[in-house]
């Protein structure tokens, strides 16, 4: 069973099923986080979609860099939140279904090779308060 987070339902609209992987990141007492310029400028785990076909934990490996460019290992699920929200980068309104996991980054790659997203480096008390989505805050409250 997965906690629902953010806005509530809105009945009058259809929205479609687009589960996620994310992260978080914790190396040397900091974490790390993505910040995605655009369509609004806001931190967020590093993680995304699952494509379709694709397994979760391949998926965050990808994710994570694109992102970041940072290899990651050590992963453990801590557990699922539900969302409903409209993607505008994608025209989509989603129930989004985010997977967190817990990680290291243990090889820095390369720049993130995403557009618009970069990596960013905080304390835990300031990745708390800078993440965009009140299910990654819930996660990250709870694991640091």
């Amino acid at each position: 069973m997965s906690r629902r987070v953010g806005e509530p339902v809105k009945p009058q609209i259809s929205y479609k099923r687009r589960p996620g992987v994310y992260a978080i990141l914790v190396r040397k007492h900091q974490v790390l986080l993505t910040h995605q310029a655009e369509p609004e400028p806001e931190f967020q785990l590093p993680g995304g979609g699952i494509d379709p076909g694709e397994n979760p934990l391949p998926a965050l490996h990808r994710e994570v860099m694109e992102e970041t460019g940072w290899r990651i290992s050590n992963l453990r699920k801590l557990g699922v939140y539900r969302r409903y929200t409209y993607m505008p980068d994608y025209d989509l309104w989603a129930e989004k279904v985010c997977h967190i996991f817990l990680g290291r980054p243990v090889l820095k790659l390369g720049q993130p090779t995403e557009e618009g997203h970069s990596e960013i480096w905080t304390s835990p008390d300031a990745a708390v308060n800078l993440v965009a989505s009140e299910g990654d805050r819930l996660f990250l409250s709870k694991t640091l």
